[in-house]
């Protein structure tokens, strides 16, 4: 009699190195601990202001958006249903109003057909790597620390990432260079380098004009593409607003990544990116280029198909409600992110002040904008470290070493401070402060003295 076969047994190992790699799994891990500690206050997560959501807004949309293809795109009533509840074209039927918004805001003209309405930035990021990283000579550029999403998409695309030096002004474009034509000595083919000019995830740096300019100059030099993602350009804390990179692009070099995430919402997760690169056919001379927009789209014709016209359409009437305009759409959210970063270093300035002559053991950074503070402790900030905080004081937040690749970053914790309220954010800075009180007592007075000695306030009440 034939033995019956058992349930199938897999290993990790016989599937996609990706699936087992760190930068994918610390997402998870922090959802998992925000379910298990509901009650902790979260600087964790960096998802955009809820306070002036309202469902009723979505049917709004819908049916702002249905006038205009009515009314301006001239469609009838039939072709308006299919738009809706049929399969869209590739490239994303908003293309157009995307255009507007950008030639609103940025002064930005572009090619609606350079532009592809990608389902949230994440897909974005993994077609133009997948694209762009023909073996495995290729290889992308980008500072470290890094945002995780970026590094999961290299992982999960097959393309390596060499990283980059970061400080206080963004990228290290010394070293940038210096990456670039090591990896050449090396065999290797550098093709783009991944930036986030304004505020960037996580670290809150920002380029200066000057740097902008250069960097551009750098990529002309070296051959290479710059992929600029810039979602927090519009949360500015202060001063003048600087171009984004594919405002001061002449020679269409930057590929741009955008998102509806943080401005509109990040439920219909609709974001794009504007190749309007041209690529020549080997040995075609006859041929007219085609946009790398159009490479794109074939990718994304067979991961995705098309990105939801429900979630499209809804993006469109948000849009054409403002005027094309997401400064204008997001003025309100905007004043609230003021409002929690002054907050925020005011807390920690309040609880962790040094004493009278004393060093200061716990340190931060100021952004000017953005969603992002970076705490600097004087203890192992670790994932076990995190649980320990959420169990024991009720507070959360994220490691660093997730976007350095587990390498580096081990005292440093990312701060969010976008969906919490002035409260809420001296509570959990109170509560950071009795965590810090607990390290030093476990570590003893010698230890803290050595790590710098700095005073500790008492953890402020609400």
């Amino acid at each position: 009699m034939t033995e019956k076969a058992g349930p199938i047994r897999l290993s990790v190992t016989d599937l996609h190195a990706s699936v087992d790699d760190p930068a994918l799994t610390s997402m998870t891990l922090l959802n998992e601990l925000a379910g298990r500690y509901p009650q902790a206050v979260s600087f964790s997560a960096g998802r955009p202001f809820e306070g002036f959501y309202d469902v009723d807004d979505l049917s709004r949309h819908l049916g702002t958006f249905r006038d205009y293809l009515e009314g301006e795109k001239g469609l009838s009533a039939e072709q308006v249903r299919r738009t809706f509840f049929q399969y869209g074209r590739t490239k994303g039927f908003i293309h157009e109003l995307i255009a507007r918004q950008l030639e609103v805001d940025e002064g930005l003209t572009v090619d609606p057909e350079s532009i592809v309405v990608t389902t949230g930035c994440q897909e974005a990021m993994v077609l133009l790597l997948r694209t762009l990283v023909r073996d495995t000579r290729d290889v992308v550029l980008a500072a470290t620390p890094n945002y995780v999403g970026f590094i999961g998409a290299a992982r999960v695309a097959g393309a390596p990432v060499r990283s980059v030096r970061e400080h206080d002004g963004g990228i290290d474009l010394e070293d940038l260079e210096r990456q670039i034509r090591a990896a050449r000595r090396e065999g290797l083919r550098p093709r783009a380098c991944y930036v986030v000019p304004d505020f960037a995830n996580p670290s809150g740096a920002s380029m200066s004009l000057a740097d902008r300019i250069a960097l551009l100059e750098l990529a002309g030099r070296e051959e290479i593409l710059v992929v600029e993602d810039n979602p927090y350009s519009l949360f500015r804390a202060g001063g003048a607003a600087l171009p984004m990179l594919k405002a001061l692009d002449e020679h269409h070099r930057v590929i741009h990544l955008g998102s509806f995430a943080k401005s509109a919402f990040a439920g219909a997760r609709v974001g794009y990116v504007i190749a309007d690169q041209a690529v020549t056919a080997t040995g075609a001379a006859h041929e007219e280029p085609v946009l790398l927009a159009d490479h794109l789209a074939k990718v994304k014709s067979m991961v995705t198909l098309n990105t939801s016209t429900v979630a499209q359409a809804v993006i469109g009437g948000y849009l054409l409600e403002n005027g094309c305009s997401l400064k204008r759409a997001t003025a309100r959210e905007a004043a609230v992110y003021r409002r929690n970063l002054a907050a925020l270093l005011e807390c920690l300035h309040s609880v962790f002040a040094p004493g009278p002559g004393a060093g200061q053991d716990v340190t931060w950074n100021t952004p000017e904008g953005g969603m992002f503070v970076v705490l600097t402790l004087p203890f192992r900030a670790d994932d076990a470290m995190l649980e320990y905080s959420a169990s024991r004081f009720g507070v959360l937040w994220t490691p660093m070493d997730h976007f350095y690749g587990g390498a580096s970053g081990f005292r440093q914790a990312r701060l969010s401070f976008s969906v919490l309220t002035p409260e809420q954010i001296a509570l959990g800075v109170g509560r950071l402060g009795e965590l810090v009180q607990d390290q030093r007592a476990r570590h003893g007075a010698g230890a803290a003295q050595a790590l710098g000695g700095g005073r500790l306030l008492e953890p402020q009440a609400v």
